[in-house]
């Protein structure tokens, strides 16, 4: 039984020791210690707050972004597919041309090799 009555009056005269000396090495008086951490755990609090409400508001400008780029994207394929059309319209009567005007020219390169064939028969 000494031994915990010697035990229990050593933990409360270190209790009261160093209770004493945080208060008498503390730069500041309770009440103004108490204020700055409010005051530091308020604008804590506000700061996590505007970080979240940036975080959504990112959030929302980075949905709304991607959804204006496939729309665009959508679009410009669109008119790509549109402008490609209407070249193969526009060269598709140039390229009957040209395939007919080949067509006459092999056909007047036989006639000329038949004609020099045969006067060199001759």
């Amino acid at each position: 039984m000494i031994n915990s009555k010697s035990l229990l009056i050593g933990i409360l005269a270190g209790g009261i020791v160093s209770a004493a000396a945080t208060l008498l090495t503390t730069p500041k008086a309770g009440r103004d210690l108490r204020t700055d951490v409010k005051l530091k755990s308020d604008n804590a609090v506000r700061y996590v707050n505007q970080l979240r409400t940036d975080g959504v508001d990112l959030k929302e400008q980075i949905t709304k972004t991607s959804k204006e780029g496939a729309a665009l994207i959508k679009d410009l394929s669109a008119d790509v597919k549109e402008s490609i059309e209407s070249w193969k319209k526009t060269v598709e009567p140039h390229q009957k041309n040209i395939q007919k005007y080949l067509t006459q020219i092999e056909e007047s390169l036989k006639e000329l090799e038949e004609k020099t064939n045969t006067q060199s028969e001759q």
